[in-house]
């Protein structure tokens, strides 16, 4: 959700900042600002909208500094306001935050009969006034410390110190934060892009960690005082996987990166010479992996439909039972799940509260716990048994369009191991399964080159208020997706449905005015796909079929996509369904990097 970004060195802080603050702009936020130390003190500037609103108020001064943070802010106590824009101050401390404080109430409450006054309706003013309490008598560091004692709920922290005014203090739990190192200097983030055009060097904090960055040094501890060495990686992530180059949108960009993201999800997870899987990429042995009663698969959105379509993979293809939760639901229902399950968390950012709330519960459950997820080093891999990660590069558009591929992929591999190891499947057939994947970015090509097909039925269609998605069997999760990416682009009402439920209510919406997306793949449930788009054209319904089997159809429109075995036609169905979602909200106006209320690593409940 929010963005952090804080500076200390030798160049311009302030540039750094609100540079750093535009690339966490696909976090989704309501308000933006910043604070600098000016050489006696510290200013701040704030105010509701965009980045730019607040770049226009820097302008009119000459703003330099070698230590600043800032902040974008997506609401949650409080309206969107300048008001309520981070940083907050107390009398003599400076603070920005993501996250939830869940007894700001009654801490707000204590803090009011000690004297302290409120300008906001956030919980974040309240965290701010406890520490600033505390740093009457103690160190910012320690003040920290005593806060963060007395809070409940999750934070990501940067704040300064007016009495202290050359140095950065953080501390995170349940919210990510993350250390770079670079020539000039130190960040702290709440995502590597944001300092990525400056330095690839990071480190992770995790949960009880608190870090204090000077001009020239830095140190972690935790919540006792205990000095912590953290591990410095390298993130494989270039400054140009960042922009969005010769495209219009990073929507646009990362659908048309997926031939290169599938290509760097394989690399290296094949076996060539023995045909198979490389477990070792999974982080487990065939012992391991033969060990499995069942799998229970979490995620949210996006994901949740990638955890739906592996259900079908990994039931069909290697015979393991598998249920799907929402991870928002799951440690709410009081699973039943244990020693002998593999629970699969998917998440894109690995920080998606839900989910890793989901994780956390399974692991202390008894079940072995796999992370698919695509950030090096982010919560869910590291607390993770077992992490695969999805190489699809940093996604920067709010849509999960090249993650979700990718994901699919990581299940699809998922399932062919645990089919080669429980010998589900002859050698043959693994062999010519895994020659399909090694061709899908080659066809995902080809239905990129065929964009302008789908541009022709976008302009048909933009104006509708509602649409219809429907498929059967592997391909539903799908047309759950499709109508998810068009209700996040373009602000259209949609559904999706397996299509043998059309006639248990959907039905009732057919008529001339509504076009219905109907995936059609070769199989045994083909020919009922064909009476549901009679059942719909005897309506009056406008058909629009995406389609990997040949012939001709009585439909308004159609697409074709190359032809691949069953269980991978979801990645290949996915893309045009992707166009589609983006040209349509490019023709309606509609911000379609940044849609409006949504964010893209959900980090509270």
């Amino acid at each position: 959700m929010c963005g952090i970004i804080g500076y200390i060195g030798s160049s311009n802080a302030v540039e750094i900042v609100i540079e750093g603050l535009r690339h966490l702009e696909y976090r989704g936020y309501d308000s933006a600002g910043v604070a600098y130390f000016n050489g006696t003190g510290f200013d701040i500037q704030k105010c509701k909208g965009k980045i730019r609103d607040l770049e226009s108020i820097l302008s009119v001064r000459t703003v330099e500094s070698g230590l600043a943070i800032g902040h974008t802010r997506w609401a949650t106590h409080g309206v969107p306001s300048g008001y309520n824009a981070h940083p907050h101050e107390s009398e003599m401390v400076v603070l920005v935050h993501n996250g939830i404080i869940e007894n700001y109430l009654e801490l707000k409450h204590e803090l009011t009969e000690s004297g302290y006054r409120f300008n906001s309706e956030t919980d974040t003013e309240v965290l701010c006034h406890l520490i600033d309490f505390y740093h009457r008598e103690h160190p910012l560091e320690e003040a920290v410390m005593k806060a963060a004692g007395d809070v409940r709920g999750s934070y990501a922290i940067v704040c300064l110190s007016k009495k202290e005014p050359h140095k950065l203090v953080g501390a995170r739990k349940d919210s990510p934060l993350v250390l770079g190192f670079g020539e000039s200097g130190y960040f702290i983030a709440s995502d590597v892009p944001a300092f990525l055009r400056h330095t690839n060097r990071v480190a992770f904090l995790d949960d009880g960690d608190i870090v204090v960055i000077e001009k020239n040094d830095y140190r972690v501890f935790n919540l006792s005082g205990q000095s912590i060495d953290k591990d410095v990686e390298l993130v494989p992530w270039s400054p140009s996987m960042a922009d969005k180059g010769e495209y219009k949108h990073f929507m646009l960009k990362e659908i048309h990166e997926q031939p290169r993201s599938l290509a760097d999800t394989l690399r290296g997870r094949i076996l060539h010479n023995e045909a198979v899987v490389n477990i070792a990429e999974f982080g487990m042995d065939s012992n391991t992996l033969c060990s499995f009663k069942r799998v229970i698969i979490t995620a949210c959105g996006t994901s949740w439909h990638a955890a739906l379509t592996g259900k079908f993979m990994i039931e069909q293809l290697a015979g393991v039972p598998v249920e799907v939760d929402l991870a928002s639901e799951f440690r709410y229902r009081r699973p039943l799940i244990g020693e002998g399950d593999l629970f699969v968390a998917i998440t894109q950012s690995g920080e998606t509260a839900d989910t890793l709330a989901a994780q956390r519960e399974a692991k202390r459950l008894g079940a072995k716990t796999l992370s698919i997820c695509n950030v090096l080093g982010s919560t869910s891999a590291r607390e993770a048994d077992y992490v695969f990660y999805t190489h699809s590069g940093p996604e920067i558009g709010v849509a999960s369009t090249k993650a979700f591929t990718s994901q699919l992929v990581s299940l699809y591999l998922l399932a062919l191991a645990l089919a080669e190891k429980r010998q589900m499947l002859e050698r043959a057939r693994l062999r010519d399964m895994l020659s399909d994947l090694m061709l899908l970015p080659e066809k995902v090509e080809r239905i990129l080159t065929a964009e302008e097909g789908i541009r022709e039925i976008a302009k048909r269609y933009f104006k509708a208020r509602d649409f219809l998605y429907l498929a059967r069997g592997i391909l539903y999760p799908i047309a759950l997706e499709g109508a998810l990416k068009l209700k996040e682009i373009s602000y259209i009402h949609a559904e999706g449905y397996p299509a043998g439920e059309m006639k248990h209510g959907p039905i009732a919406l057919i008529d001339e005015e509504l076009p219905v997306v109907i995936l059609m793949q070769e199989g045994y449930l083909k020919e009922k796909i064909i009476s549901n788009i009679e059942e719909v054209k005897s309506r009056g319904g406008r058909v629009i079929l995406i389609k990997s089997v040949p012939g001709e159809f009585r439909v308004d429109d159609s697409f074709d996509i190359p032809q691949t075995n069953h269980y991978l036609e979801p990645v290949l169905m996915s893309v045009p369904l992707q166009l589609l979602a983006y040209h349509i909200g490019v023709l309606r106006g509609c911000d379609v990097d940044q849609p409006r209320n949504l964010a893209k690593s959900v980090t509270v409940e």
